[in-house]
């Protein structure tokens, strides 16, 4: 692996002008410990914000932080292995894993005991990477540790309590070898602290509408005026009244994180990760969208023992913080049946995002539930200004239903295309779709009736219309797309239009099939595209055009928006279509390569036995990231540009162009 990002480490354009940058400068001494071992130091002087990752942040994300030990073989042993300091930790929600790294400084301590008395000198390479801002460079090191006679020290600190520390003070010989990858990766981009609160955010506010939307279900609404009298009367005093409903709301949001902790605690960060993209889990969480569905719509009802609200309910009897705390869980437990579909569906988005999404998500739902109890029982005025409960909240709870079942084929459509079985192209998704949004508009506009409403609605409310309008709309404006309209509102929701039975047909824009050069297909919008490196570069060479790489998913929602959104731009798809040779290179695809081209990856120590990760160790091997959508320009002999960066998921046309013209230019020059 060192060998070929030797080999590949370039320059980077930063702010428009090349320029070598070197943020990391290595140094290295000795302690003796014994008369036989000895500590050898590595320091790193990091300039200031950018990131050193570390030897132990977790696969998948930034490349970490790698020691190799040159003369070892006869002449010393290592004692243990590399200790550090203590990094920081951040969460990358590109990568959606939580990454290791320094700030500032570091420092690195390895033991070794001598077998060689004639030994003068260890060498080591130090090989990692550091990034700043989307900018990411290789930062290598070869480090030569002399071995003189050295007083014995009663004691040495082989571990830097902090990475903050400065290593100026120390006696050390700097090496400046670091050297640029032409990647810049999306890791450091989305490092930042504000990328992660972001993150974070978006899922605590959809969580909080899932929770208002559970608010209005049958079985919880009519409760908040109930609970609040409770409370109001209850108590001895006003004050004691909103107390006890205020514990009574935290009492809700408690059981609700506790619920997100346990299933991150259950299954782990690192396995929620792989959920997106998992073919077991999304044919999971399509079956269970679909019970939730069929659920909401009044095909059966989704319940827990009636024994567990009796000894619940028992319990909430004894007063006190606890009887409180009991009386909320039987709000859990008896609601269950309306709050259980969203708080699964909830459960299933956050768990795909993996890291604290379950907890920060069920914290936002937990809240929107809770925050009516202590309002209202702070000001039981607003109690006359609540809507009745009627047939409107049936009418919630459906819309719910129809959703639900909508978006469980996204799932479903997600495990077609990682498996490329075409059971589930575009067309029969956007049909389904078009029926379950066809039939909710008819449900609103009152056309038929549902198991759980109370009366056939002769007169629909002003509300109800509206919504009735609104999704009859959408439906009408799904109705193209069975004949080749992009769509793009449900970009990276709908199956690729490539993915289609009319793909070399009408409505995409495609040339016909007799006029693809051999081993090429029809990609988005008519384009020539090859899925295989070998077979595009051949074809490049012939027609003498530069190359474009597209590392892509077939369930990669981003670059399905960027087809759609860029790549269809009139001022983008001439020169996609003329200027390039487009290879897409799909890196989730578990179709298994044959046995004879099966090997072990030297980049990340892995098998490789699907296209996917063929596809996968080059990008990981070559440009140093394993996120999708990723663009590189390439010359037609297979070379990479030194002053072209490539480009990640950015939909401003304008500057993908310039990227474009700039890259094929350079291209042409060689």
């Amino acid at each position: 692996m060192k060998k070929i990002v030797s080999l590949l480490a370039l320059l980077v354009t930063f702010f428009g002008t090349a320029q070598i940058v070197a943020p990391v400068k290595w140094g290295s001494s000795v302690v003796k410990v014994s008369d036989t071992e000895i500590d050898l130091i590595v320091t790193a002087n990091i300039e200031d914000n950018w990131h050193l990752y570390s030897q132990f942040t977790p696969e998948g994300g930034a490349l970490p932080l790698v020691f190799t030990f040159k003369n070892q073989k006869g002449n010393y042993q290592l004692v243990g292995k590399t200790k550090e300091g203590k990094y920081k930790k951040s969460f990358n929600e590109i990568f959606e894993i939580e990454e290791y790294y320094f700030q500032n400084a570091a420092k690195f301590t390895q033991r070794i005991k001598i077998l060689n008395s004639k030994l003068k000198t260890v060498d080591i390479s130090v090989d990692g990477q550091a990034c700043i801002d989307g900018k990411c460079v290789q930062t290598e090191a070869n480090l030569k540790f002399d071995l003189p006679e050295l007083k014995v020290l009663e004691s040495t600190e082989t571990v830097i309590d902090s990475a903050e520390n400065k290593t100026d003070s120390l006696a050390t010989t700097e090496v400046d070898t670091t050297k640029q990858s032409i990647a810049p990766s999306k890791a450091s981009n989305n490092n930042t602290p504000d990328k992660e609160e972001k993150s974070l955010w978006s899922i605590f506010f959809l969580a909080f509408l899932g929770g208002f939307a559970a608010l209005l279900m049958p079985c919880i609404f009519p409760m908040i005026p109930m609970t609040v009298s409770f409370f109001t009367k209850q108590s001895k005093t006003k004050a004691a009244g909103v107390k006890n409903a205020i514990i009574y709301g935290l009492a809700i949001i408690a059981i609700y994180v506790l619920l997100g902790s346990l299933i991150t605690g259950i299954f782990g960060a690192e396995a929620l990760n792989e959920l997106s993209t998992s073919v077991t889990f999304n044919l999971i969480f399509f079956a269970l969208l679909v019970i939730f569905a069929l659920s909401f719509l009044g095909a059966f009802e989704i319940v827990l023992p009636s024994s567990w609200a009796t000894k619940i309910d028992s319990k909430a009897d004894k007063g006190g913080i606890v009887g409180i705390f009991f009386m909320a869980l039987a709000l859990a437990v008896v609601s269950f049946s309306c709050t259980g579909p969203i708080v699964g569906t909830l459960l299933v988005e956050s768990a795909s995002k993996g890291g604290l999404a379950p907890i920060i998500g069920m914290l936002g739902f937990s809240l929107a539930i809770a925050l009516p109890f202590m309002l209202f029982a702070m000001f039981p005025g607003w109690l006359n200004a609540m809507p009745k409960s009627g047939g409107w909240l049936n009418t919630v709870k459906v819309s719910l239903g129809f959703l639900e079942l909508a978006f469980a084929f996204k799932f479903l459509s997600n495990a077609d295309l990682v498996l490329q079985k075409h059971w589930l192209e575009r067309e029969l998704f956007i049909a389904i779709w078009i029926a379950v949004f066809a039939a909710w508009a008819l449900y609103l506009f009152g056309k038929y009736m549902l198991p759980h409403d109370y009366e056939k609605a002769d007169k629909i409310g002003v509300g109800r219309l509206m919504m009735a309008i609104i999704v009859s709309t959408f439906t009408f404006y799904m109705i193209p797309g069975l004949w080749g309209a992009p769509l793009k509102i449900l970009s990276g929701l709908t199956p690729p239009m490539t993915y289609a039975e009319s793909a070399s047909g009408f409505g995409n824009g495609n040339s016909s099939t007799a006029e693809l050069p051999e081993h090429a297909h029809n990609g988005p919008h008519g384009i020539i595209a090859f899925e295989d490196y070998e077979y595009g570069l051949t074809y490049a060479k012939k027609v003498g055009k530069p190359v474009l790489l597209d590392f892509t998913g077939d369930a990669c929602a981003n670059c399905r928006k960027m087809e759609d959104n860029v790549w269809s731009d009139k001022s983008i798809l001439p020169i996609l279509k003329e200027q390039v040779v487009l290879i897409s290179l799909y890196c989730d695809r578990k179709i298994e390569l044959p046995k004879s081209q099966q090997y072990l990856s030297k980049t990340t120590g892995k098998q490789v036995v699907t296209i996917g990760n063929k596809w996968t160790d080059l990008q990981i091997s070559r440009y140093k990231s394993n996120s999708q959508p990723l663009y590189v320009i390439i010359d037609n002999e297979g070379n990479d540009l030194e002053e072209m960066a490539p480009m990640a998921f950015n939909t401003n046309i304008e500057e993908y162009k310039k990227w474009l013209e700039n890259g094929i230019a350079l291209a042409n020059k060689k």
